[in-house]
């Protein structure tokens, strides 16, 4: 089940989650929790759904079918984080992937609220929370005194503190050319792969690597597995990345759909370099 609003540049949001879902061969049941007014370039406003209108959508699926994972995206409000922790409190067994996105184009008066109904709220219910290195800091450790960045260990530490008991922390510098990603714990690191750095600006590429953990999840894949297979298909995605507009590049979540006579050879890489994941 994935929680999180409309984007209509496909960047992000339901969009990023559907397509990264079925790609791993899972079932998108989507609740719809707002609407970006969004391009490429910038996010312009986001209009938000009641707490009512997205516990309707969520109540409706989960008395119907049994659902196997949660992903929370951008829920929109304080209110609507409540609401989905509640929702979730019904089925605890059920592994919830959280995903902080970037806030910094929201009004200042939300994101503190937002935030605190993340910690206090949705973070213990949560199994795994997903976030980029930078959103992370800001949000779990504002007040870090060392002028060192926080190691993905140390962010798990402070995300357990509130509950959650492991971090997916992506785009970690660790060279000129690399980024590192790491699943880890409070006691230590789980799994860790490092990504070339690319030139391009990509959006939704947190939505796909969250919405792909949940996925796998729920398919079965224990959390290590589940972390190395998401990681793999939000690199080759990345790598058939695109630029449909003036801004941002998106993922190529499809890109395993690809077949010689779609793209030149010059456009994109073999089909053979980019079958679906093995076993999905």
């Amino acid at each position: 089940m994935l929680f999180n609003a409309n984007d209509p540049s496909g960047a992000g949001g339901l969009t990023a989650d559907v397509t990264s879902v079925i790609s791993v061969g899972c079932h998108p049941l989507t609740v719809l929790t707002g609407a970006y007014a969004r391009d490429t370039s910038d996010i312009h406003a986001h209009f938000t759904l009641s707490e009512d209108a997205v516990a309707e959508q969520a109540r409706s699926v989960l008395e119907d079918m049994p659902v196997q994972a949660i992903k929370v995206g951008f829920a929109g409000s304080a209110a609507n984080l409540g609401m989905i922790a509640h929702v979730a409190a019904d089925y605890p067994e059920l592994p919830l992937v959280a995903y902080m996105p970037p806030l910094s184009w929201w009004h200042e008066d939300e994101i503190e609220p937002y935030l605190q109904a993340f910690a206090e709220l949705l973070l213990p219910q949560t199994s795994v929370l997903v976030g980029s290195h930078g959103a992370l800091w800001r949000w779990l450790l504002p007040e870090r005194a060392s002028s060192r960045p926080p190691t993905a260990r140390e962010l798990a530490q402070a995300a357990a503190a509130q509950g959650a008991p492991c971090v997916l922390v992506s785009g970690i510098p660790v060279a000129a050319q690399q980024l590192g990603n790491q699943l880890c714990s409070p006691q230590g690191l789980l799994y860790s792969a490092n990504t070339t750095r690319l030139e391009s600006r990509f959006g939704g590429a947190g939505d796909t690597l969250a919405a792909t953990l949940a996925a796998l999840l729920a398919s079965g894949h224990d959390l290590d597995a589940a972390a190395r297979e998401a990681l793999g298909y939000l690199e080759r995605s990345l790598g058939q990345g695109f630029a449909p507009g003036m801004g941002q590049s998106l993922p190529n979540r499809m890109f395993w759909a690809l077949t010689d006579d779609d793209n030149s050879p010059d456009d994109h890489p073999s089909f053979e370099a980019t079958q679906p994941l093995a076993g999905l």
